[in-house]
């Protein structure tokens, strides 16, 4: 599905990515764990396009994504839901829906019933400005507009963090029921480890630009948790 080889980014004149290599594999989730400022969100950033790689390769299903634009490689298969979100506060709800569509060239109508049946709270807040909805409902939101992109990949920045616990597990829920459905890989980055554990297949563990460990979600040891994973 997705791949990833020697990738280097550099910004600012400083390297952050020093050959990351790893892979998800097709219908699977995998989680991209490591401490604060190893360079997880560098690698999801170049993955998009919003970060250029200055080696290696991305490939989407066989497709290189080098070089292509952040858009051209949403067209290709791409959804990203960043750290933070980033909804467009001033937009309703409903707006914002209507631009994961666009981004595929189609209508929101024949899908929204889906996305009501994930998300149903967005059906009730569809006059409401994406602003004034709280840090979970905004995360259930950002993650329903990258789903109407229709990905063969949907990524996760950190999709927990500042996040109430009942919204949490309607997100695990969501992330299960979407794996059980097999139209897409799933990965996410996430620090919350036993939201990782129940959820993931595999995992990718980063540490100072790179890979340094990685499997099975049942490779993940307390012994691997404790020299990558414990600040």
């Amino acid at each position: 599905m997705l791949h990833l080889s020697k990738i280097e980014v550099s910004i600012g004149g400083s390297q952050i990515l020093r050959g990351v290599d790893f892979h998800v594999p097709p219908k699977s989730v995998t989680c991209l764990m490591g401490r604060n400022g190893v360079g997880k969100t560098t690698t999801l950033k170049t993955v998009v396009g919003l970060l250029s790689a200055t080696a290696g390769s991305i490939r989407l299903d066989g497709q290189e994504l080098a070089g292509m634009a952040p858009e051209e490689r949403a067209r290709a298969g791409i959804g990203y839901v960043p750290q933070g979100r980033e909804i467009f506060p001033h937009f309703t709800v409903e707006e914002n829906l209507q631009i994961g569509c666009v981004a595929r060239g189609k209508r929101a109508d024949s899908q929204l019933d889906r996305i009501f049946q994930l998300f149903p709270i967005l059906k009730e807040f569809l006059p409401r400005k994406g602003g004034v909805l709280s840090g979970g409902q905004q995360q259930q939101l950002a993650i329903a507009r990258a789903l109407l992109t229709e990905p063969k990949i949907l990524i996760l920045d950190e999709p927990t963090e500042g996040i109430q616990p009942n919204v949490i597990d309607q997100i695990g829920d969501t992330i299960r029921l979407l794996r059980a459905e097999g139209a897409m890989s799933i990965l996410l980055v996430e620090q919350y480890l036993d939201f990782a554990r129940e959820l993931a297949d595999n995992f990718a563990i980063m540490d100072r630009g790179a890979v340094v460990a990685a499997g099975q979600i049942g490779g993940l040891t307390e012994a691997v948790i404790q020299q990558y994973l414990v600040v």
